[in-house]
Formats: C-alpha cells, structure tokens, sequence
C-alpha cells in the first residue's frame, strides 16, 4: 500500500437547509488515480472545492499529506502541492496558449522566461505543442480542455484534481485524452509522476484510467472499490438508473 497523500475524514457541508456533502471520508494514495463518481447533483463538485480550499467544511477534515487545510486558502494548497481544474473551462482568451500556460507556471518560476520555458515543456506533455502560438479563443472545446490540463499541470503539483476533464468530448476526443492523463500519473524522464483525483462520468475513462473508485449520491457515500466491483454494485447502479430500472436489471439476470 502506498503512502495516503490526501485524507478527507467524516467532511460535511450545508448550503441552508441541503446537505450537500455528508459525513463523507476518503483516501488518495500516493502514485494513484483516483475516480469520484455519482449522479447528477450527488456533491462531486462541492466535494472537490471541500479539499482544494474553496470551500471550509462545516465538519470534519482534510489532510494533504501531513498538513491540515483547515482555513487554508486555495492559492496556499496550491503551493503545497494541489491544483485543481474546473468544468466550465475560462481560459485567457486573448491571450496565446503558450501564455495561458504560463501562468500557472508563474507559481514557482518568477522569471517570464522561466515561466515560458515550463509552460512549453507541459504543453509538449498534453499534446498543445503545434499550438502554442494559437489565441486561446481560437481552441477547439477539446483544445481548451487540454489548456485547463496544461495550465494546472504547469503548477508542478503533487496531486491533480481534474473536474470532468473529459466532459463535452466526442468518443475518439476522450480515446486521445486517456493516455495523456495516465502519461501525467506515470511521469515521464523529464517530469515526475502526479497523483491524480478525478471527477468523471465518462466510464470507459473510469475502467480504464481509476485504480480506486468512490461513489457518492445525495452528497453521501454509498461505494468504494476497484472499477470491476463498483460497475457490479447494485446500489451504485440503482443510484444511476433508478430503483425500477435496477429491479428490470436484476430481474432480467435472474431469468437468464
């Protein structure tokens, strides 16, 4: 077993009188990618801005290796280690690619030359090298997914938060991103690997990509696992489909 490099323990939080996350605990190890799943509505999202520090939990906590990111903000994770991207995908658009990336390099790297030096290396690693030159606004809705990947990745963190990186993507789009993302995990001899935590519900990314899987509903956890076992889970299933759809499921494997 690898060393735990983010814990979040029995986290909750309310927004008024809905409960979007619930006494929810969970491990990333170090070296991992890591698969959030759930409906529509289920906490994903909230749960993710729960340990990136853009949102306080109103219990529990969050550790990222031995630090506690209680009262932490989100640009002092990101120093220690963990960067995040977002849905709805802002890029800077009247700027270059090359330039968008460079900003998250400007983390660690104060020179500009530095900063650009490092965004061309990570742009190389997403696939963005031919288009480097190209406005930002100028990308293809896959092009600009890759820019939010490069411009976290361009941070140098320990841990990757990706939020349905893959969303909005035809099927040859996510079969073109699933090895970029597991390259970002294994590294390469010039990067190192990064541990990876992933909202997604593209499940063919899920099968393939996720070593361990959570899955939440109605802001609680109700599976964890292998891919294999959550795929087979007769409560993730109904949390999917719908009590009836699952009954007809189950019903129609019985007769078989």
């Amino acid at each position: 077993m690898n060393a735990v490099l983010l814990a979040a323990s029995r986290v909750s939080k309310s927004f008024g009188g809905l409960r979007a996350v619930q006494d929810v605990s969970l491990a990333v190890e170090q070296g991992s990618i890591t698969a959030l799943i759930g409906p529509n509505g289920a906490g994903k999202t909230t749960l993710f801005a729960l340990v990136s520090g853009f949102l306080r939990p109103d219990e529990g906590e969050v550790l990222f290796g031995e630090t506690r990111l209680a009262g932490l903000a989100p640009h002092r994770i990101a120093r220690l280690g963990m960067t995040r991207t977002f849905q709805i995908v802002q890029p800077f658009a009247n700027q270059t690619v090359l330039e968008n990336i460079a900003v998250g390099a400007h983390l660690h790297h104060a020179k500009r030359g530095d900063a650009l030096e490092r965004a061309r290396a990570v742009a190389e690693r997403v696939g963005l090298a031919p288009q480097l030159d190209k406005l930002a606004a100028s990308l293809t809705i896959a092009g600009r997914k890759r820019l939010e990947l490069a411009r976290a990745l361009a941070t140098e963190p320990k841990l990757l938060l990706l939020d349905e990186v893959l969303a909005g993507l035809n099927p040859q789009e996510v079969a073109e991103m699933l090895p970029v993302i597991d390259s970002i995990r294994r590294g390469t001899r010039d990067m190192p690997g990064v541990t990876v935590f992933m909202i997604e519900h593209v499940m063919q990314a899920v099968m393939n990509l996720a070593d361990h899987v959570y899955v939440l509903a109605n802001g609680r956890l109700i599976a964890q696992g292998s891919p294999r076992d959550i795929a087979h889970d007769e409560a993730v299933i109904e949390a999917y489909l719908g009590h009836g759809t699952a009954e007809r499921l189950k019903a129609a494997g019985r007769e078989q």
